[in-house]
């Protein structure tokens, strides 16, 4: 038992590796709701624009299964959190809100967080986790944690927010 959970933090380490890396060369500026018509988080159907303090980049994600989910959750402290409007692999009526990108505190493992905005208040496009968490203690919108955890990977440039 202790060679398979060796071997399964081997696993995840090295995936988490793997998305460390950024190619903002590469990959194109997508829109939320224009994922895959089958809605895999796979490949690069999973690729999404996502906000970072007021700029927009291009992820990939992953959701990883709700055993390692679990695991992670209780074992890793540094999990990063990505807000979303609607469950990461359905369309999103806005781009999710990362809280790290590479060079402050990234991580590869993010847990999904839904936004939902409460009774009397207009949803809308948040773009920094500042906001959203401001919004939260506010009572304009209240955060589900959903113990989803996603491999996130930033595969692409960044461009100013244009509010």
């Amino acid at each position: 038992m202790k060679q398979i959970h060796l071997v399964f933090g081997a696993t995840v380490f090295v995936l988490g590796l793997g998305a460390c890396s950024q190619d903002t060369s590469t990959a194109p500026r997508s829109s939320a709701s224009a994922l895959g018509s089958d809605h895999s988080m796979a490949g690069a159907s999973g690729q999404m624009p996502a906000y970072y303090d007021d700029q927009i980049f291009t992820v990939n994600m992953m959701e990883l299964s709700d055993a390692a989910a679990e695991k992670i959750i209780n074992s890793n402290q540094s999990l990063n959190e990505i807000y979303a409007y609607a469950d990461l692999d359905e369309e999103q009526p806005f781009d999710p809100i990362l809280d790290a990108i590479q060079g402050d505190g990234f991580n590869p493992l993010w847990e999904q967080v839904l936004i939902s905005f409460n009774s009397g208040f207009t949803p809308h496009q948040f773009t920094s986790d500042t906001e959203v968490e401001a919004a939260a203690d506010a009572g304009e919108i209240t955060l589900t944690d959903t113990d989803e955890v996603y491999r996130c990977s930033v595969v692409g440039g960044t461009t100013t927010s244009s509010d």
